[in-house]
């Protein structure tokens, strides 16, 4: 994916993950001593909130905080508090789409992290074709309806961003991407005939990538598992981060990692596996759809 800065992208969105894992940590540490979020945040001359912040991995650490917190915690052993420190230098990195903070929301980039960082990335769509499989000028009709009055300079960064983001599928360390189309989202046009032909023709493309797996769910089938809307599941490799449900809203997002209600989603990402198309199957309701175009 390139070098941001003297920074490599996967390791700046690795610094995502290393965030949410720091503050797991403290957190953990926290509750075994039974201190409040209020103590420790006075500890670091801090609020309660910004304790509960920074154990969510939603902000950036302080070296002087974290040594604070492991005094306060009873963390004496050197090895143990260098590693937690290493850990918080590492969360810092920043990331490279910090370079178009002009037009990424803050609740959105924690999430380009954490996709950066996915082993396994999962998603149903609905709405339209989902934003690591468009084509430059799809994204653009898809940015352009939902920003109808946005300057030409801001559509074409955000699209940029976009197009930037889908690096990470042909990455070294790419993830294995499966998504679930419902039809509406390809029989929906975005753009002119020739877009959604050329939107078409990449996704039967994209489709045949060894870390790709595409299904279509089709009309035809009726009613299924997908009616509460579009969701994206992550995994990650580090075994101390629990798999994240994301649930995109108009102005923020939802961030769910409780096991009950990932179990929740995970049972119906696997009967849209179940009940839709293959990936063979899929790249027939694609070409179909082509040649209707």
């Amino acid at each position: 994916m390139g070098r941001v800065g003297d920074v490599t992208a996967s390791e700046s969105s690795g610094s995502v993950v290393r965030r949410i894992l720091l503050g797991s940590q403290l957190r953990r540490l926290r509750e075994s001593r039974g201190i409040t979020r209020e103590a420790a945040g006075y500890s670091i001359r801090a609020s309660e909130s910004k304790i509960s912040r920074m154990e969510l991995g939603r902000v950036s650490f302080k070296a002087r905080d974290i040594e604070d917190l492991l005094t306060l915690y009873g963390v004496t052993d050197d090895s143990e508090r260098d590693s937690l420190l290493g850990l918080a230098r590492e969360a810092n990195v920043a990331g490279w789409w910090h370079s178009y903070g002009d037009v990424l929301p803050g609740w959105f980039q924690t999430y380009i992290g954490l996709e950066g960082a996915a082993s396994l990335i999962r998603i149903y769509e609905v709405q339209f074709v989902h934003g690591l499989l468009q084509t430059e000028a799809y994204a653009h009709a898809v940015v352009t309806r939902g920003m109808p009055d946005a300057p030409r300079a801001e559509i074409d960064r955000r699209v940029a961003l976009r197009l930037e983001r889908q690096k990470v599928l042909v990455s070294e360390r790419a993830p294995h991407f499966h998504a679930v189309l419902d039809e509406a989202a390809l029989r929906r046009p975005y753009g002119d005939r020739e877009v959604m032909r050329d939107q078409l023709k990449h996704l039967i493309e994209v489709s045949e990538q060894p870390n790709v797996t595409l299904q279509v769910m089709p009309f035809s089938f009726g009613g299924h598992a997908g009616e509460s809307g579009a969701f994206t599941m992550l995994r990650f490799p580090e075994s101390d981060l629990s798999d994240i449900v994301y649930l995109e809203q108009l102005t923020s997002a939802l961030y769910l990692d409780k096991r009950e209600e990932v179990a929740q989603y995970e049972r119906v990402m696997e009967r849209l596996h179940h009940d839709s198309p293959g990936p063979e199957e899929s790249r027939d309701v694609l070409r179909g759809l082509l040649q209707l175009t």
